[in-house]
């Protein structure tokens, strides 16, 4: 089975670290399995094509290599001194540190605690003040500790795609839609808001940037071959994507009946609240792109007055998703 590259890089690197000498093409042939393996199903070509890039992406990596003739022999050989690659100390001031500790605390799920554990670990041995435990000043205050849990599946492999720029294929049901549908994406990035996380990419099929809520993928994320067709923008805003398809900054307004006590996301958006009666208000929303979504998962709590296009889209929306088919809409007055 061939040995991954991170590998081969990696035992490169600790040879070239752990010798007073200079170590030759052939000392390093021998030492490293990958690539006797090399040699020996190749030529003495492949070996040395692929000790010359696993040597480049090291450098590029940040890796100091001398090159030197041996004492011994004369001929050219290759270390990396431990002097020239140690870290220079770390030096962080309280705030620094203290938002460190702060990242390391608001990833909860296991494979990212482990990172971010280690890295904290780290700065420590460095003589780093980065202390997570409580103190006096902090007790009692653990109620107020940050967290962003990602317990959608698909947010590891969305993750580690987006990463690596592979493109992914899923199941995903709009708001409103009974079924799902499948998407091709070149994903770009990923971010919380509002408590639900939000992938924003390149959809496929429609030739356009598009965002997609995680807890709505239906199915497994699946990579696909080849690279991204689409250019990936220098900074991506999903937050901003996302609010375009939610409605946010529209110029037109709607209204809306309003249960008490109920769908406080609405309430933070209205310009107006004006009390009904004891068990309603009438908001005044702006009115955009993915506003008819908004609404609909608040289910009755929810009436729609006007205007009468965003009403009948609700309802519209409603019975797909009920299956009320040809049902009175005197049925879906209520939302």
């Amino acid at each position: 089975m061939p040995i991954a590259k991170s590998e081969r890089l990696m035992n490169l690197a600790l040879c070239l670290m752990n010798t007073r000498r200079p170590l030759s093409k052939r000392d390093l042939r021998n030492s490293i399995e990958a690539y006797q393996e090399a040699a020996e199903n190749g030529t003495e070509d492949s070996f040395n094509r692929m000790f010359e890039r696993d040597k480049d992406d090291l450098r590029e990596l940040g890796l100091v290599i001398d090159v030197e003739e041996s004492p011994l022999d004369g001929e050219t050989g290759y270390l990396a001194r431990r002097d020239r690659n140690r870290l220079p100390s770390i030096s962080l001031d309280a705030e620094e540190a203290a938002a460190l500790s702060l990242a390391a605390g608001v990833w909860q799920q296991v494979r990212l605690a482990g990172a971010a554990s280690g890295g904290l670990h780290k700065l420590r041995a460095a003589g780093v003040l980065v202390d997570g435990a409580p103190t006096e000043a902090t007790e009692g205050l653990t109620a107020l500790e940050p967290r962003i849990l990602a317990r959608e599946a698909a947010f590891e492999p969305l993750l580690n795609a987006a990463r690596d720029r592979r493109p992914v294929s899923f199941g995903y049901r709009k708001s409103g839609a009974s079924v799902a549908e499948p998407r091709s994406v070149e994903p770009w990035a990923l971010e919380c808001w509002h408590g639900h996380w939000y992938l924003a990419g390149w959809d496929r099929d429609r030739k356009d940037v598009r965002v997609f809520r995680l807890s709505r993928i239906t199915d497994r994320v699946k990579s696909r071959g080849g690279a991204f067709t689409a250019e990936v923008p220098d900074h991506v805003d999903v937050r901003q994507h996302v609010s375009r398809f939610a409605g946010e900054g529209a110029t037109a307004t709607a209204r809306i009946r309003l249960r008490r006590g109920a769908a406080f996301p609405l309430r933070t958006k209205a310009l107006q609240v004006v009390a009904v009666d004891a068990d309603w208000d009438e908001l005044e929303v702006p009115y955009g792109h993915g506003l008819a979504a908004d609404l609909m998962e608040f289910g009755a709590a929810v009436v729609v007055l006007g205007p009468a296009e965003l009403r009948t889209d609700v309802i519209t929306r409603l019975r797909a998703v009920a299956g009320a088919g040809d049902a009175g809409e005197e049925e879906g007055a209520a939302l």
